[in-house]
């Protein structure tokens, strides 16, 4: 009696500078994936290109900024290989700039991660895999990146000279500054990574900034971001969020009614929370 062949397990490395994303992702890719292995992750460009010939993992999902060796600069690298691994991008950049490589890559996920598209874009290597073990003998076909290079060199070095707070994320450059779309919170000792979109608004504490956002059953969840109101809005789109109390941020989208008081003292709705509107804010509201 023959015993069944046992499949070997499909292998990975993730490259990220910033710890706490390559934790999410390993966590995120044990749900989607299970059967997944991953090897190694690396917290620079290098240290990714060393593990990677090394372990000859089957899947390298590489963050496009990185020190010392960024995610581009690999991914041409690794091609140089006999046998390269599918190359899935995590990237912060705009999907408008994303669609520009995407047809370049194996795939990307653009950060912060959607368990959704995570688990989309573990099929399509999935797929990619087995198709490639019924062409016994040939190697996998890396998509060529050299367009990419071309349409990302600008924005990659438009990118490298910017800095700010680690508590923030990195703010993604083309032509100008583009603004915050997700940050890292944290509820007792856990850290967890927001999307801006999900928050419907902010309220300053002595020392730190209470964020809001919709949980299950549309019950507002309070998380702590430690960073000064001040600073935070800097980096939100003005055009989204307005200051209308000198300690609260609203998303405008989020509000559900505003009422006046007897007094003329003006509040604004959201998810059945009062929050102050201070005189000078008032004018915000007007003609809505």
């Amino acid at each position: 009696m023959n015993n069944p062949a046992v499949q070997p397990s499909v292998t990975a490395i993730i490259a990220d500078d910033e710890a706490l994303l390559r934790h999410h992702l390993d966590k995120s890719l044990s749900e989607v994936w299970p059967e997944l292995e991953i090897v190694g992750k690396a917290q620079n460009g290098l240290e990714a290109m060393q593990s990677i010939q090394q372990l000859k993992p089957d899947v390298a999902f590489l963050d496009i900024r990185m020190p010392e060796l960024d995610g581009i600069s690999l991914a041409k690298q690794l091609n140089k290989l006999d046998s390269p691994p599918l190359i899935v991008f995590i990237t912060a950049y705009d999907e408008y700039a994303v669609k520009a490589f995407e047809h370049n890559a194996m795939d990307y996920l653009l950060k912060p991660i959607n368990e959704e598209r995570l688990l989309a874009t573990c099929q399509k290597v999935q797929a990619r895999l087995s198709s490639s073990q019924t062409q016994t003998g040939n190697p996998l076909e890396q998509p060529d990146i050299t367009a990419l290079m071309a349409q990302l060199q600008q924005l990659s070095q438009s990118t490298s000279q910017q800095t700010q707070p680690p508590y923030l994320s990195q703010p993604l450059y083309q032509q100008q500054k583009k603004h915050l779309t997700w940050l890292k919170a944290s509820v007792g000792e856990d850290i967890h990574l927001i999307a801006v979109d999900d928050v419907a608004y902010f309220k300053a504490e002595d020392k730190y900034v209470s964020i809001f956002k919709k949980g299950q059953g549309g019950l507002l969840e309070e998380l702590i971001l430690r960073v000064s109101l001040k600073e935070l809005i800097a980096q939100l789109n003005p055009d989204e969020f307005w200051q209308i109390h000198r300690s609260v941020v609203v998303k405008v989208s989020a509000i559900d009614k505003v009422k006046k008081g007897l007094s003329g003292q003006m509040s604004a709705y959201v998810s059945g929370e009062k929050l102050p509107i201070s005189r000078a804010s008032q004018a915000l509201f007007k003609g809505m």
